[in-house]
Protein backbone atom coordinates (compact mmCIF):
# COMPACT_ATOMS: atom_id res chain seq x y z
CA UNK A 1 0.00 0.00 0.00
CA UNK A 2 3.13 2.52 0.50
CA UNK A 3 3.43 5.55 -1.62
CA UNK A 4 6.45 7.22 -0.95
CA UNK A 5 5.86 11.23 -1.54
CA UNK A 6 7.37 12.99 1.31
CA UNK A 7 7.85 16.77 1.44
CA UNK A 8 9.53 18.84 3.08
CA UNK A 9 8.28 22.44 3.48
CA UNK A 10 10.16 25.70 5.38
CA UNK A 11 7.26 28.01 6.58
CA UNK A 12 9.80 30.37 8.21
CA UNK A 13 13.64 30.70 7.72
CA UNK A 14 15.74 28.61 10.02
CA UNK A 15 17.67 29.92 12.70
CA UNK A 16 21.46 30.69 11.79
CA UNK A 17 22.96 26.75 12.02
CA UNK A 18 20.09 25.07 12.81
CA UNK A 19 19.10 22.25 11.49
CA UNK A 20 16.15 21.26 9.01
CA UNK A 21 13.75 19.28 10.98
CA UNK A 22 13.00 15.44 9.99
CA UNK A 23 11.54 12.38 10.53
CA UNK A 24 13.90 9.17 11.28
CA UNK A 25 13.89 6.55 9.19
CA UNK A 26 12.72 3.92 11.79
CA UNK A 27 9.82 6.95 13.17
CA UNK A 28 8.78 6.67 9.46
CA UNK A 29 8.35 2.98 9.27
CA UNK A 30 6.77 2.71 12.69
CA UNK A 31 4.25 5.40 11.65
CA UNK A 32 3.96 3.71 8.41
CA UNK A 33 2.92 0.62 9.69
CA UNK A 34 0.72 1.63 12.38
CA UNK A 35 -1.10 3.65 9.91
CA UNK A 36 -1.80 1.23 7.25
CA UNK A 37 -2.71 -1.05 10.17
CA UNK A 38 -5.32 1.67 11.31
CA UNK A 39 -6.27 1.87 7.47
CA UNK A 40 -7.26 -1.26 7.09
CA UNK A 41 -8.76 -1.63 10.30
CA UNK A 42 -11.45 0.78 9.12
CA UNK A 43 -11.76 -0.19 5.70
CA UNK A 44 -10.49 3.14 4.21
CA UNK A 45 -10.01 3.18 0.48
CA UNK A 46 -8.09 6.40 0.18
CA UNK A 47 -5.98 8.34 3.02
CA UNK A 48 -3.33 11.19 2.86
CA UNK A 49 -1.56 12.37 6.25
CA UNK A 50 0.71 15.26 6.89
CA UNK A 51 3.04 16.31 10.11
CA UNK A 52 4.73 19.14 10.42
CA UNK A 53 7.63 19.45 13.35
CA UNK A 54 9.07 22.91 14.57
CA UNK A 55 6.98 24.82 11.85
CA UNK A 56 8.46 22.24 9.10
CA UNK A 57 6.32 19.73 7.16
CA UNK A 58 8.28 16.58 7.87
CA UNK A 59 5.99 13.83 5.99
CA UNK A 60 3.40 14.31 3.52
CA UNK A 61 2.47 10.92 2.06
CA UNK A 62 -0.58 8.82 0.28
CA UNK A 63 -2.14 5.71 1.09
CA UNK A 64 -4.74 3.74 -0.99
CA UNK A 65 -6.79 4.88 -3.97
CA UNK A 66 -8.35 7.71 -4.77
CA UNK A 67 -10.33 5.97 -7.37
CA UNK A 68 -11.19 1.82 -7.10
CA UNK A 69 -12.76 1.58 -10.50
CA UNK A 70 -9.59 3.83 -12.08
CA UNK A 71 -7.22 2.07 -9.77
CA UNK A 72 -5.69 5.61 -9.19
CA UNK A 73 -3.68 5.69 -6.41
CA UNK A 74 -3.73 8.77 -3.62
CA UNK A 75 -0.62 10.52 -3.92
CA UNK A 76 0.55 14.43 -2.07
CA UNK A 77 -1.18 15.69 -5.21
CA UNK A 78 -4.87 14.19 -4.78
CA UNK A 79 -7.20 17.00 -4.14
CA UNK A 80 -9.69 16.20 -0.95
CA UNK A 81 -12.53 18.02 0.30
CA UNK A 82 -11.70 20.11 2.97
CA UNK A 83 -15.73 20.39 4.59
CA UNK A 84 -15.92 21.82 7.61
CA UNK A 85 -11.93 22.37 8.17
CA UNK A 86 -13.09 25.36 5.96
CA UNK A 87 -14.39 27.10 8.97
CA UNK A 88 -10.98 28.01 10.55
CA UNK A 89 -10.14 30.09 7.48
CA UNK A 90 -12.85 31.75 7.64
CA UNK A 91 -12.60 32.38 11.39
CA UNK A 92 -8.80 33.77 10.23
CA UNK A 93 -10.46 35.58 8.19
CA UNK A 94 -12.64 37.18 10.33
CA UNK A 95 -9.74 38.43 12.70
CA UNK A 96 -7.21 39.97 10.52
CA UNK A 97 -10.68 42.32 9.84
CA UNK A 98 -10.71 42.50 13.71
CA UNK A 99 -6.89 43.50 13.50
CA UNK A 100 -8.01 46.50 10.84
CA UNK A 101 -10.74 47.48 13.03
CA UNK A 102 -13.23 46.47 10.19
CA UNK A 103 -14.87 44.12 12.23
CA UNK A 104 -16.28 44.45 15.79
CA UNK A 105 -16.44 40.97 17.26
CA UNK A 106 -19.42 41.97 19.40
CA UNK A 107 -21.80 44.27 17.36
CA UNK A 108 -24.82 42.81 15.71
CA UNK A 109 -24.46 40.98 12.46
CA UNK A 110 -27.23 43.17 10.88
CA UNK A 111 -24.49 45.44 10.73
CA UNK A 112 -22.88 44.28 8.26
CA UNK A 113 -25.85 42.61 6.54
CA UNK A 114 -29.11 44.38 7.44
CA UNK A 115 -31.01 42.07 4.47
CA UNK A 116 -30.74 39.29 7.34
CA UNK A 117 -33.82 39.19 8.86
CA UNK A 118 -34.34 40.48 12.43
CA UNK A 119 -34.75 37.64 15.03
CA UNK A 120 -35.78 38.11 18.49
CA UNK A 121 -32.54 38.91 19.48
CA UNK A 122 -29.83 40.18 17.93
CA UNK A 123 -26.76 37.83 16.36
CA UNK A 124 -22.95 38.63 17.12
CA UNK A 125 -20.31 37.76 15.00
CA UNK A 126 -18.81 36.12 18.02
CA UNK A 127 -21.28 33.97 18.45
CA UNK A 128 -21.08 32.87 14.74
CA UNK A 129 -17.81 31.96 15.27
CA UNK A 130 -18.19 29.96 18.56
CA UNK A 131 -21.50 28.40 17.67
CA UNK A 132 -23.63 30.04 20.19
CA UNK A 133 -25.70 32.22 17.24
CA UNK A 134 -28.81 30.11 17.99
CA UNK A 135 -28.54 29.27 14.23
CA UNK A 136 -29.70 25.84 13.17
CA UNK A 137 -27.85 23.56 11.61
CA UNK A 138 -28.76 21.37 8.71
CA UNK A 139 -31.58 19.03 10.44
CA UNK A 140 -31.13 19.61 14.07
CA UNK A 141 -34.05 22.22 14.06
CA UNK A 142 -36.69 24.19 11.26
CA UNK A 143 -35.10 25.53 8.22
CA UNK A 144 -36.90 27.79 6.47
CA UNK A 145 -35.75 29.06 3.27
CA UNK A 146 -36.14 32.55 2.37
CA UNK A 147 -39.04 33.18 -0.36
CA UNK A 148 -38.01 36.98 -0.75
CA UNK A 149 -34.75 37.10 -0.04
CA UNK A 150 -33.29 40.62 -1.64
CA UNK A 151 -29.99 38.35 -3.30
CA UNK A 152 -30.18 35.75 -6.38
CA UNK A 153 -27.67 34.53 -9.08
CA UNK A 154 -24.49 32.60 -8.68
CA UNK A 155 -23.69 30.81 -5.08
CA UNK A 156 -20.45 31.96 -5.72
CA UNK A 157 -21.92 35.17 -3.59
CA UNK A 158 -22.26 34.16 -0.16
CA UNK A 159 -25.31 36.57 0.54
CA UNK A 160 -26.81 34.41 -2.14
CA UNK A 161 -26.80 30.93 -0.32
CA UNK A 162 -27.96 32.91 2.66
CA UNK A 163 -31.82 32.59 0.61
CA UNK A 164 -31.30 28.77 1.90
CA UNK A 165 -32.07 29.61 6.14
CA UNK A 166 -32.42 33.36 6.65
CA UNK A 167 -35.95 32.89 7.84
CA UNK A 168 -35.08 30.20 9.91
CA UNK A 169 -36.10 30.26 13.75
CA UNK A 170 -33.26 30.96 16.06
CA UNK A 171 -32.79 27.36 18.10
CA UNK A 172 -32.13 29.25 21.38
CA UNK A 173 -31.01 32.74 22.20
CA UNK A 174 -28.23 33.73 20.96
CA UNK A 175 -24.81 32.94 24.02
CA UNK A 176 -27.73 31.34 26.10
CA UNK A 177 -26.13 27.86 24.37
CA UNK A 178 -23.73 26.17 22.03
CA UNK A 179 -25.08 24.28 19.21
CA UNK A 180 -22.76 23.79 15.80
CA UNK A 181 -24.22 25.49 12.93
CA UNK A 182 -22.58 25.70 8.90
CA UNK A 183 -25.15 27.98 8.31
CA UNK A 184 -24.11 30.83 10.68
CA UNK A 185 -20.47 30.11 9.07
CA UNK A 186 -22.72 31.04 6.12
CA UNK A 187 -23.80 34.09 7.65
CA UNK A 188 -20.28 34.45 8.80
CA UNK A 189 -18.96 34.74 5.33
CA UNK A 190 -21.42 37.42 4.12
CA UNK A 191 -20.57 39.37 7.24
CA UNK A 192 -16.45 39.02 6.30
CA UNK A 193 -17.82 40.00 2.36
CA UNK A 194 -19.18 43.49 3.69
CA UNK A 195 -16.95 44.25 6.50
CA UNK A 196 -13.64 43.96 3.89
CA UNK A 197 -15.79 45.59 1.41
CA UNK A 198 -14.30 42.96 -1.19
CA UNK A 199 -16.04 39.42 -2.70
CA UNK A 200 -14.79 37.13 0.08
CA UNK A 201 -13.64 34.59 -2.30
CA UNK A 202 -10.77 37.72 -3.33
CA UNK A 203 -10.21 37.97 0.45
CA UNK A 204 -9.58 34.45 0.85
CA UNK A 205 -7.29 34.36 -2.02
CA UNK A 206 -5.09 37.63 -1.35
CA UNK A 207 -4.89 36.99 2.75
CA UNK A 208 -4.80 33.70 2.81
CA UNK A 209 -3.98 31.15 -0.33
CA UNK A 210 -0.89 33.99 -2.16
CA UNK A 211 0.91 34.09 0.81
CA UNK A 212 0.70 31.05 2.18
CA UNK A 213 1.69 29.72 -1.49
CA UNK A 214 -1.46 27.44 -1.72
CA UNK A 215 -1.30 26.31 -5.55
CA UNK A 216 -3.70 23.18 -4.95
CA UNK A 217 -6.73 25.51 -2.73
CA UNK A 218 -9.49 25.57 -4.96
CA UNK A 219 -13.26 25.92 -4.56
CA UNK A 220 -15.36 22.83 -4.69
CA UNK A 221 -17.21 23.94 -7.85
CA UNK A 222 -20.15 21.92 -9.95
CA UNK A 223 -17.39 20.18 -12.30
CA UNK A 224 -15.89 16.69 -11.85
CA UNK A 225 -13.69 16.33 -14.57
CA UNK A 226 -10.76 18.56 -12.88
CA UNK A 227 -7.74 16.49 -12.11
CA UNK A 228 -6.64 14.62 -9.26
CA UNK A 229 -9.60 15.15 -7.12
CA UNK A 230 -10.52 11.96 -5.04
CA UNK A 231 -13.57 10.19 -5.20
CA UNK A 232 -15.72 9.88 -2.28
CA UNK A 233 -17.14 7.11 -0.72
CA UNK A 234 -19.97 5.66 1.53
CA UNK A 235 -20.73 2.81 3.43
CA UNK A 236 -24.61 1.73 3.70
CA UNK A 237 -25.35 1.20 7.50
CA UNK A 238 -27.42 -2.02 6.68
CA UNK A 239 -25.42 -3.81 4.57
CA UNK A 240 -22.16 -2.73 5.23
CA UNK A 241 -21.66 -2.20 1.26
CA UNK A 242 -19.42 0.66 0.41
CA UNK A 243 -20.25 2.21 -3.18
CA UNK A 244 -18.82 5.88 -4.67
CA UNK A 245 -20.42 8.48 -3.26
CA UNK A 246 -22.91 10.66 -5.50
CA UNK A 247 -20.68 13.93 -6.59
CA UNK A 248 -21.48 17.35 -5.16
CA UNK A 249 -20.52 20.98 -5.41
CA UNK A 250 -19.86 22.51 -1.91
CA UNK A 251 -18.55 25.93 -3.02
CA UNK A 252 -21.74 27.20 -2.05
CA UNK A 253 -20.50 26.76 1.54
CA UNK A 254 -18.20 29.30 1.35
CA UNK A 255 -16.44 29.23 4.86
CA UNK A 256 -18.71 26.47 6.02
CA UNK A 257 -17.26 24.03 3.96
CA UNK A 258 -16.45 25.26 0.08
CA UNK A 259 -12.58 24.19 -0.14
CA UNK A 260 -10.24 21.67 -0.72
CA UNK A 261 -6.80 21.13 -2.05
CA UNK A 262 -4.01 18.60 -1.63
CA UNK A 263 -2.17 17.19 1.67
CA UNK A 264 0.72 19.06 1.01
CA UNK A 265 -1.47 22.98 0.75
CA UNK A 266 -3.48 21.32 3.90
CA UNK A 267 -0.81 20.87 6.16
CA UNK A 268 0.98 24.22 4.98
CA UNK A 269 -2.00 26.14 6.25
CA UNK A 270 -2.11 24.58 9.69
CA UNK A 271 1.75 25.20 9.68
CA UNK A 272 0.83 28.91 9.11
CA UNK A 273 -1.36 28.67 12.48
CA UNK A 274 2.02 28.40 14.40
CA UNK A 275 3.22 31.53 13.09
CA UNK A 276 2.65 35.30 12.63
CA UNK A 277 1.98 34.99 9.28
CA UNK A 278 -1.37 35.69 8.94
CA UNK A 279 -2.37 36.70 12.59
CA UNK A 280 -0.58 38.36 15.43
CA UNK A 281 0.30 36.27 18.80
CA UNK A 282 -2.70 38.59 20.60
CA UNK A 283 -5.42 37.63 18.53
CA UNK A 284 -4.37 34.19 17.67
CA UNK A 285 -4.89 34.25 21.71
CA UNK A 286 -8.13 35.16 21.55
CA UNK A 287 -9.07 33.03 18.76
CA UNK A 288 -7.88 30.16 21.07
CA UNK A 289 -9.62 31.02 24.35
CA UNK A 290 -12.56 28.81 25.50
CA UNK A 291 -15.85 31.31 24.86
CA UNK A 292 -18.31 31.22 27.41
CA UNK A 293 -22.07 31.05 27.40
CA UNK A 294 -23.82 33.85 29.00
CA UNK A 295 -24.23 32.33 32.23
CA UNK A 296 -20.23 31.99 32.12
CA UNK A 297 -20.39 28.33 31.10
CA UNK A 298 -17.06 27.75 29.19
CA UNK A 299 -17.45 25.61 26.11
CA UNK A 300 -15.06 23.68 24.21
CA UNK A 301 -15.05 26.11 20.94
CA UNK A 302 -12.73 28.92 20.63
CA UNK A 303 -13.36 31.67 17.51
CA UNK A 304 -13.42 29.35 14.88
CA UNK A 305 -11.44 25.92 16.72
CA UNK A 306 -12.17 23.28 19.03
CA UNK A 307 -9.95 24.36 22.20
CA UNK A 308 -8.03 22.11 24.79
CA UNK A 309 -6.13 24.34 27.38
CA UNK A 310 -4.81 21.38 29.20
CA UNK A 311 -1.21 20.76 29.45
CA UNK A 312 0.10 21.69 25.67
CA UNK A 313 -2.31 24.00 24.19
CA UNK A 314 -4.59 21.98 21.38
CA UNK A 315 -6.22 23.43 19.09
CA UNK A 316 -8.40 21.00 16.11
CA UNK A 317 -11.36 21.01 13.78
CA UNK A 318 -12.72 18.26 11.77
CA UNK A 319 -14.69 17.88 8.75
CA UNK A 320 -17.40 15.78 7.11
CA UNK A 321 -19.03 15.36 3.79
CA UNK A 322 -20.40 12.36 1.83
CA UNK A 323 -17.23 12.32 -0.42
CA UNK A 324 -14.37 13.45 2.64
CA UNK A 325 -13.35 13.15 6.30
CA UNK A 326 -10.93 15.68 7.41
CA UNK A 327 -9.16 16.32 10.88
CA UNK A 328 -6.46 19.03 11.80
CA UNK A 329 -4.84 19.27 15.00
CA UNK A 330 -2.38 21.82 16.16
CA UNK A 331 0.30 22.57 19.23
CA UNK A 332 0.88 26.45 17.89
CA UNK A 333 3.26 26.80 21.05
CA UNK A 334 5.52 23.65 20.12
CA UNK A 335 4.63 24.77 16.68
CA UNK A 336 3.75 20.90 15.34
CA UNK A 337 0.67 20.00 13.48
CA UNK A 338 -1.36 16.83 12.24
CA UNK A 339 -3.20 16.79 9.13
CA UNK A 340 -5.47 13.54 7.73
CA UNK A 341 -7.61 13.51 4.78
CA UNK A 342 -9.79 10.83 3.85
CA UNK A 343 -12.22 10.21 0.44
CA UNK A 344 -14.48 8.04 2.59
CA UNK A 345 -17.19 9.15 4.58
CA UNK A 346 -17.64 6.51 7.53
CA UNK A 347 -13.80 7.68 8.20
CA UNK A 348 -12.83 8.00 11.44
CA UNK A 349 -9.65 10.89 11.12
CA UNK A 350 -9.57 11.27 15.03
CA UNK A 351 -7.91 7.76 15.00
CA UNK A 352 -5.68 8.10 12.49
CA UNK A 353 -4.28 11.65 13.81
CA UNK A 354 -3.73 9.44 17.36
CA UNK A 355 -2.12 6.81 15.64
CA UNK A 356 0.60 9.87 14.36
CA UNK A 357 0.76 11.10 18.12
CA UNK A 358 1.85 8.00 19.30
CA UNK A 359 4.08 7.73 16.74
CA UNK A 360 5.70 10.73 16.05
CA UNK A 361 5.00 12.63 19.38
CA UNK A 362 5.57 9.97 21.37
CA UNK A 363 2.00 10.45 23.26
CA UNK A 364 -1.32 9.30 23.15
CA UNK A 365 -3.91 12.50 22.34
CA UNK A 366 -4.96 14.33 25.66
CA UNK A 367 -8.23 15.46 23.22
CA UNK A 368 -9.69 12.80 21.70
CA UNK A 369 -13.10 12.93 22.78
CA UNK A 370 -12.57 16.54 21.24
CA UNK A 371 -10.64 15.70 18.07
CA UNK A 372 -13.07 13.22 17.40
CA UNK A 373 -16.22 15.27 18.02
CA UNK A 374 -14.64 17.60 16.19
CA UNK A 375 -14.28 14.94 13.02
CA UNK A 376 -17.33 14.57 13.25
CA UNK A 377 -18.34 18.11 12.38
CA UNK A 378 -19.98 18.26 8.88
Amino acid sequence: MRHYTFAIVLLQPLAAGAQTPSLSKATIAQLETALEKEIFKQELHGVAVGVVKDGVIVYANGFGLCDCEKKTKVTTDTIFNWASNSKPVAAVLAMQLVEKGKLDLDADVRKYVPEFPAKTKSITTRQLLCHTSGIPHYANGKVVRSAEWPFSGDAVDPLVSLQRFADSPLLFDPGSKSSYSSYAYLLLSAVIQRAGNEPFQDQVRRRIVEPLGLKSFQWDDPYAGQPNWATGYIRDKASKKISPAREEAHAWKHGAGGFKSNIRDFARWAAALSTTKLLSDESKRLMWTQQKTNDGKAISYGLGFVVNPRGELTVSHGGSQSETKTSMVVQPNARRAIVVMCNCSYADPAALVRVVRSSVWGEPSPNAKANKTASAAP
